[in-house]
């Protein structure tokens, strides 16, 4: 993580799912680097305790952004609570989701989820996307998933929202990049955080966080996609097979994963 590199893009960075897992880990990864952080969440006390903590030890100003994502009016308010910060980089690392049979679901779990893991994703990007061009620099992060590149039963809506990240990302990425914008979709396997318990999986050995955040910053500028843990990278070999066959080694993983 090259602190001089991502000071570059701008003073400030917006995350995203900061009050906890992987975009907590963004938060203090970047504020650690230099970089003023704006957090956004829907737990206020969970960024309050981060903002303090970041702005003792690491010295940084912080702005908190009590948000519901899955709102439509969400995205206009996000604009509006940043329009006065020279934000140079986007951490999408909000996001939720489910496991089990899609028609044994609750349907308004599965709409929230697209809500928060698409249309909230394509508001900001879109948002801030527009702002990096304008300035002539700056970031996208995405979080993709190692079950974007192929169908995966038990998690089936799910994949398919990650599939659209990682998607907006490979197409975002030569569009934005002649602009001076960079984009990196990061795609992990299953990580320790508060995301298994949510989506009722079982997650038993799992790389932290922070192992996340630091392998994508540590690729930012340098690649596309970044799988960053041992498990992303072990499952990365799949990729090489036929699809059908991914398919069925998805199957095989998140029945082990869920108890539904």
């Amino acid at each position: 993580m090259n602190a001089k590199k991502l000071s570059t893009y701008g003073s400030w960075a917006l995350i995203t799912g900061a009050s906890d897992g992987i975009g907590r880990a963004f938060a203090r990864d970047l504020a650690a680097a230099g970089v003023n952080v704006a957090l956004v969440a829907r737990r206020l006390d969970r960024l309050e305790e981060l903002a303090a903590e970041l702005e003792r030890t690491a010295k940084v100003s912080t702005r908190i952004i009590d948000l519901d994502l899955s709102s439509e009016s969400s995205h206009a308010e996000l604009a509006q609570r940043t329009a006065d910060l020279d934000i140079g980089i986007l951490v999408a690392a909000a996001g939720f989701g489910t496991s089990g049979e899609l028609t044994a679901s609750d349907i308004a779990d599965e709409l929230s989820m697209i809500d928060v893991n698409c249309r909230a994703v394509t508001a900001q990007v879109h948002e801030f996307g527009r702002r990096f061009v304008q300035r002539g620099r700056g970031a996208i992060i995405l979080l993709s998933s190692i079950v974007a590149f192929q169908g995966v039963p038990r998690a089936a809506n799910y994949a398919a929202t990650k599939a659209f990240v990682q998607t907006l990302a490979e197409g975002l990425r030569p569009e934005l990049g002649r602009r001076g914008v960079e984009v990196l979709s990061v795609a992990p396997a299953q990580v320790q955080s508060g995301f298994g318990r949510r989506a009722g999986m079982n997650i038993v050995s799992a790389p932290t966080p922070d192992v996340i955040s630091r392998g994508a910053l540590g690729a930012l500028g340098r690649r596309g996609t970044v799988r960053p843990g041992f498990l992303a990278a072990f499952l990365e070999l799949n990729l090489k097979l036929p699809r059908v066959l991914r398919t069925r080694i998805m199957a095989l993983v998140m029945k082990g994963m869920t108890g539904h």
